[in-house]
């Protein structure tokens, strides 16, 4: 007997791809705010001073900081989502207990409306209906898948490590050159992380990379410009 021939469509990816598209972007911009964010931090600390102690003191300060508000802020904004979908979830349980026949009628209008003729949007709603009636509504009306809803400490984990993970970078490396070096090598180092980050945004939102990474670039450019300015000012007087 021949082998079946692989299908085109066999390396496709299937489920919830956007739910993973969407935590992916997630992580990369956690990344950038934490490469932007510690950057401007620790070059205007450089600016003002280079004391390696000082400079470690403020950056690992501001890591933590903004790893925890960024996971605070996913948590409670996953959480209110969470506890929004349940809601619905629980609406639309009732409403199939009580009004099965209007809540049969109302699937096959949604089905109509989709562009299945009146005959054929009845008969899928029965057979779905007849299948799972609950997973059959909130799908096609919720949208909302109820075994994989968002888990707020997982987004609050996921947020806070691409934050650490961008952070890192300027931190590192305006730790680890020599003072000369610190502030120039760090800009040049920052704005290449700057640039692969908005290229990987872009592309996984499907738009053009250029326009990104332009906006991308010139705003740390200018977050560290400012950071750095203010800091002179401080060292010079004294602050």
């Amino acid at each position: 007997m021949s082998e079946p021939e692989p299908s085109l469509h066999e390396h496709e990816p299937h489920g919830d791809l956007s739910g993973r598209l969407n935590w992916l972007r997630a992580g990369v911009l956690g990344a950038n705010d934490g490469i932007v964010s510690t950057a401007g931090l620790v070059v205007g600390v450089a600016a003002a001073t280079t004391d390696r102690g000082s400079l470690l003191t403020a950056g690992v300060a501001g890591l933590v900081a903004g790893a925890v508000s960024m996971a605070l802020g996913e948590y409670v904004s996953v959480s209110t989502q969470r506890d929004a979908e349940r809601s619905l979830l629980i609406k639309e349980r009732r409403e199939l207990a009580e009004e099965p026949e209007e809540e049969l009628a109302e699937l096959a209008a949604l089905y109509e409306a989709k562009g299945l003729s009146t005959e054929t949007a009845q008969k899928v709603a029965q057979e779905l209906t007849d299948h799972d009636p609950f997973a059959a509504h909130v799908d096609i009306e919720l949208g909302i898948d109820p075994d994989a809803l968002t888990n707020p400490w997982q987004a609050a984990a996921s947020s806070a490590v691409s934050f650490i993970s961008g952070a890192l970078l300027p931190l590192l490396s305006i730790l680890l050159l020599p003072a000369s070096q610190r502030v120039p090598v760090t800009f040049v180092v920052v704005l290449l992380a700057l640039a692969l980050t908005g290229t990987i945004s872009a592309r996984l939102g499907g738009a053009p990379s250029r326009p990104a990474v332009t906006r991308i670039v010139i705003g740390g450019a200018i977050a560290m410009a400012v950071t750095y300015a203010i800091g002179q000012l401080a060292g010079v007087a004294g602050i």
